[in-house]
């Protein structure tokens, strides 16, 4: 696997310009799969705290820098959807939340909130001992007793400090949604309707946004959320937003998310040291 990552193959929910250099950080393995971005992107594009990797390091080394309530000294730890950043030293906490278009974005949340994050429950299965475990979408897994109420593409906010259930939302008309992906990335309202298809097709929802207009998109680009989101305000980003790319349908996206990454020199790349 290449140690390297162009800027023009990144993910489009990373918040990266991308035809300012060649190279940028690669993420390292941890949650969100390919769409993690390093932490150093953040700290650097987003924020706007440190100008470079070396930067970056030292920054974490202080042990101000906390992510879903860890201690974070690895400046390419993969940061995703819904992750809560917190910087002690600072007093300032963020929310990691798609904006319109699909980049990832962060936007300002209160002490109280950082105090747990958000999952959507992307897979359920028994294990020994006759428990059940939860896997949310960021990959962490979460042993429940059997009987419990949870189902996959179900939300669930979990304390950062000992890993309780303390909310449930039940994916159902009616529920609190936002699109994560798509076209209607960014965009909050209530889920009126779910529309089964037949066969391999995905399902569809309908959502009556926030604005009292409807819009349409893929079940799979939906995550319920809880009132709390509605009042997020979001932080700066200081990447180029021209480069923002959108499809002419949810289904277009659907069908090519899977991005190639080319295999080129990252560390060399003059852009992070």
């Amino acid at each position: 696997m290449s140690n390297h990552q162009k800027r023009l193959s990144v993910p489009k929910s990373w918040p990266v310009e991308r035809k300012t250099e060649t190279f940028t950080v690669k993420a390292d393995a941890g949650p969100h799969g390919e769409d993690g971005v390093p932490l150093v992107v953040v700290l650097r594009d987003v924020l706007g705290y440190v100008d470079s990797r070396k930067e970056a390091r030292y920054a974490l080394s202080a042990g101000s820098v906390r992510v879903n309530g860890d201690r974070i000294s690895d400046e390419s730890r993969p940061i995703g959807m819904f992750d809560i950043l917190a910087f002690i030293e600072r007093e300032e906490f963020y929310r990691v939340f798609p904006d319109e278009g699909g980049r990832l974005a962060l936007s300002e949340i209160d002490e109280d909130a950082a105090g747990s994050k958000l999952g959507k429950v992307v897979g359920k299965r028994d294990v020994a001992g006759g428990d059940v475990q939860l896997t949310l979408h960021d990959g962490e897994t979460l042993v429940v007793e059997a009987g419990e109420p949870y189902a996959p593409k179900d939300s669930l906010v979990v304390d950062n400090e000992d890993g309780e259930i303390v909310a449930h939302f039940p994916y159902e008309e009616g529920e609190l949604v936002t699109a994560v992906r798509g076209q209607h990335a960014g965009q909050i309202g209530e889920l009126e309707t779910i529309d089964v298809a037949a066969g391999s097709s995905p399902n569809r929802v309908v959502v009556e946004g926030l604005d009292g207009e409807t819009f349409e998109t893929v079940e799979e680009y939906v995550v319920v959320i809880d009132e709390n989101f509605v009042d997020d305000e979001p932080a700066s980003n200081e990447a180029d937003e021209e480069d923002e790319v959108t499809s002419d349908s949810d289904a277009d996206e659907a069908e090519s998310e899977d991005a190639d990454a080319d295999d080129e020199s990252a560390e060399d790349g003059g852009d992070d040291e």
